[in-house]
């Protein structure tokens, strides 16, 4: 029997109004991503609420994330963060975190981030090298989904066992359940589900929010 429901309409107002907790500032930032080029890259505020209750449920002291964007993300993981945590951000674009550092200083949290202009794989292994390995208790994974496995691996590194990576898109709005779909990106996502799902190094759970979003649980 499938246990997934389809939540839309009357019922998705429904779990809006009894689940869904966005702080004004989150919400603005929304908004103002969803008038802007690429604003699809954007995670949804149930992810984003999401991700933040993970990172407080296992005391998230470090992190890592990977594809920054606007910042919506980033903003969920340093407001779980004490005071003196501390959250690597790898992005590409300084347009766009220009608006994630705006955000992140009005939230008064920029002093726990870390930002990193330039591909994501060499500020992974540069984490590496500083004697990171096992020391991160979360990585969040949303950038360009042909380095999916390539971020995983290092991020698997980093993190400790009983610390998470999340990674974002694995339904990819339902094209990798679609075998006639052999668009590159979707095969770096189909592939990267099919490896977690026998990877013995991680237990794993489906977040079904948003696009998808994988959790698991390094052993």
């Amino acid at each position: 029997m499938k246990s997934w429901p389809k939540i839309d309409s009357a019922l998705a107002d429904y779990v809006d109004a009894n689940w869904l907790r966005e702080p004004p500032l989150r919400r603005r930032l929304r908004e103002e991503t969803a008038k802007m080029p690429g604003a699809g890259m954007q995670i949804s505020a149930h992810q984003g609420q999401q991700i933040g209750w993970l990172a407080r449920a296992i005391g998230v002291r470090r992190a890592v994330e990977v594809g920054t964007f606007t910042g919506y993300s980033s903003l969920c993981i340093a407001e779980a963060l004490p005071a003196d945590g501390k959250l690597w951000c790898c992005d590409v674009s300084a347009d766009w975190t220009k608006v994630a550092r705006r955000y992140w200083k009005e939230a008064g949290v920029d002093g726990r981030i870390e930002l990193t202009l330039g591909p994501a794989r060499d500020t992974l292994d540069w984490l590496l090298a500083q004697g990171l390995t096992a020391q991160l208790d979360l990585a969040f994974i949303d950038a360009d989904k042909e380095n999916y496995d390539t971020y995983y691996e290092r991020c698997l590194k980093l993190v400790r066992p009983g610390g998470l990576i999340l990674v974002d898109n694995v339904l990819w709005g339902g094209s990798v359940a679609d075998p006639a779909d052999v668009d590159a990106d979707t095969k770096a996502i189909r592939a990267l589900n099919a490896k977690l799902k026998s990877d013995e190094r991680v237990d794993l759970v489906l977040l079904a929010a948003g696009d998808g979003m994988t959790c698991a649980l390094k052993r």
